[in-house]
């Protein structure tokens, strides 16, 4: 800025018609420079999607059928009479003529359900009507199976 004093003169009406006034001198600001600024790229606003909010909740327990465990089975051997093993056969064979095959095991296991559902008195009758027979391995007999297989199919062709 500079420091010039100022100068004014007393307007006169004459001077004022002949002669333009004294120019007051005003400090002058400098100038300024224009700065080239440097060019900003300016992103493309992306469209953003609105995600719900995550909740992250307790896991709730979910009721599973509860597993069931096969039964541990149990193999055994037994003694039994040749009478009463013909007639696990002709169950069998009833089992099977009535569309609901069965194995020895499991018209033994149906036996004992059976035995169990008796009252105390049945169960007690059905014990003394089965005699009591020399436990161990009876002597080495040769079982015809192909025999037996035979008398199978000609009781299942009679029904």
């Amino acid at each position: 800025m500079s420091t010039a004093p100022k100068v004014t003169t007393a307007p006169t009406p004459a001077a004022d018609a002949a002669a333009p006034a004294v120019a007051v001198s005003k400090p002058v600001a400098p100038k300024k420079v224009a700065v080239r600024a440097k060019a900003v790229k300016v992103a493309k606003p992306v469209a953003v999607k609105a995600k719900p909010p995550v909740v992250k909740a307790k896991p709730v327990a979910v009721a599973k059928p509860a597993k069931v465990k096969k039964p541990k089975l149990v193999r055994d051997s037994f003694t039994i009479p040749k009478a009463e093993y013909t007639v696990l056969e002709d169950l069998k064979l009833r089992a099977m003529a009535l569309a609901q095959p069965a194995k020895k095991s499991e018209l033994l296991r149906a036996g004992i359900k059976a035995l169990a559902a008796m009252s105390d008195a049945a169960l007690k009758a059905a014990l003394q009507a089965v005699p009591t027979i020399k436990t161990g391995r009876p002597a080495a007999v040769a079982v015809t199976k192909p025999a037996a297989k035979k008398a199978v199919k000609k009781i299942v062709k009679k029904a």
